[in-house]
């Protein structure tokens, strides 16, 4: 059985801060088709972001959550025998930055502000300074790959 290969989705760049990774997280955010409205939560959190720390560009402090964010191992079920393994893999650059803004968006949606864009600029500001539910699931998944690291010559 062959695997089918999958052009790559080619993102246009976004018209405030010029940046694919931008179009990338909103596309994720968007929710029924409503882009324009995502953007609007994303610019707006950017801005709560420069608001709070004014010394730094607001779109540095996202790439950097979203690097911090990023885990480089992961967890794949395999079955051998009757019995489930938990075997910890290494990962590319296109799931990690895709799996740093799911969780981003997610811990985001989570939280008890008021807003969509004051609960995302709170959390990319605790992922940013390295606290938060985003830092705290990578952290588990860690936790995870170290404790499986004796099946990771296990081929899935």
């Amino acid at each position: 059985m062959r695997k089918i290969k999958f052009k790559k989705r080619i993102y246009k760049k976004d018209y405030k801060y010029n940046s694919k990774l931008v179009t990338y997280f909103v596309n994720n955010l968007m929710r029924d088709g409503k882009k324009n409205l995502a953007y609007k939560i994303f610019y707006n959190a950017l801005n709560i972001i420069n608001n709070k720390i004014k010394d730094i560009n607001p779109l540095i402090i996202f790439k950097k959550s979203l690097k911090n964010i990023a885990p480089k191992k992961i967890i794949k079920n395999k079955k051998i025998g009757g019995t489930n393994y938990n075997i910890p893999i290494e990962i590319n650059k296109r799931k990690k930055i895709y799996l740093s803004i799911k969780w981003l968006i997610l811990y985001a949606k989570k939280r008890k502000e008021k807003t969509m864009s004051d609960k995302l600029a709170n959390e990319i500001i605790a992922a940013y300074n390295g606290i938060g539910e985003a830092i705290k699931k990578r952290n588990n998944i860690y936790k995870l790959a170290e404790s499986n690291k004796a099946f990771k010559n296990i081929n899935i």
